[in-house]
Parts: C-alpha cells; structure tokens; sequence
C-alpha cells in the first residue's frame, strides 16, 4: 500500500472512503419532525386557551409538557431514536433541550446521586445555560445604560 504523502492525496483518500450523506434528505426529515414536535406544541397551546387559560400561562404550560415528554422519552430511550432518524429537528426545539440534561442524568446515575446525577446532568446544558443567563445580563445592563423601552 502506497503511503499518503501529501494533504491532497489525503483529502482524496477521505473522500473515497466516506460515505455521501442525503442532505436533502436529511434537512426535509429534520424539517418535518421539528415540524410536527412544534405542531404538537401549538395543539397544547390552543387547548389550553380553549379551556379559558391567558397567553403567558399557557407558553408556561406547552413549555413543561414539552419538556415532560421529552424527559420521559429520553429515560424509555425511545428519544435517542427519533434523534437519529430526525437529527437537528428533534434538538432545535425545547425537546432537545430536555434530553441535554436528562441523557446524562441517567447515563451517570450508577455514580450516585450527587456526585453521579447531580454532577453530570448540566454538563451539556450547563454552558448553554451559563451563556444564556450571562447574555441577558450584558443585554440588560445595557439597556439600562442606553434607556432601552
């Protein structure tokens, strides 16, 4: 076997080796599961304001049960699943945001309680968090500074 010399016949033989992926075929089934987890959410929120709730309690609502399906579809390991047959389209909405935390909850619960759930669960969302938090706060200081309305 000849060796690869040079970054070109390197870049030539990953190429020759990797498998194309359907991108179009991807992006369509991404669509349409974001498509439909984000359909779901809106039928929570109209039935909500069909049984007479406000607007801001009823966002408050489909972003719990949301997050509840989610969290209960990760630990069945049934999320995992439709994660990989849909890709982004499961973890661009609050789902996946909810499987963050709860895969590794449960991957590390053999470690204990504190050390193991406790320590691990926000090691995917935790700088999710640390930058959302921190954002609103550099945002709000300036709006203060700037008299924002």
């Amino acid at each position: 076997m000849n060796p690869i010399e040079t970054p070109k016949q390197y870049s030539d033989y990953v190429d020759k080796k990797s498998p194309n992926s359907p991108i179009i075929k991807n992006c369509l089934i991404a669509f349409l599961i974001g498509g439909l987890i984000c359909s779901i959410g809106q039928i929570i929120f109209d039935f909500c304001k069909y049984k007479g709730m406000e607007e801001t309690p009823s966002n408050t609502v489909v972003s719990i049960v949301l997050i509840g399906i989610a969290a209960f579809l990760t630990g069945l390991n049934i999320f995992n699943k439709i994660g990989k047959i849909a890709g982004a389209g499961s973890l661009v909405p609050i789902t996946g945001f909810a499987n963050s935390i709860v895969s590794p909850a449960i991957e590390y619960k053999s470690e204990g309680y504190i050390m193991g759930v406790g320590g691990k669960m926000f090691t995917v969302a935790g700088p999710v968090l640390v930058f959302g938090i921190s954002t609103s706060v550099i945002i709000g200081i300036i709006c203060v500074l700037f008299n924002c309305s």
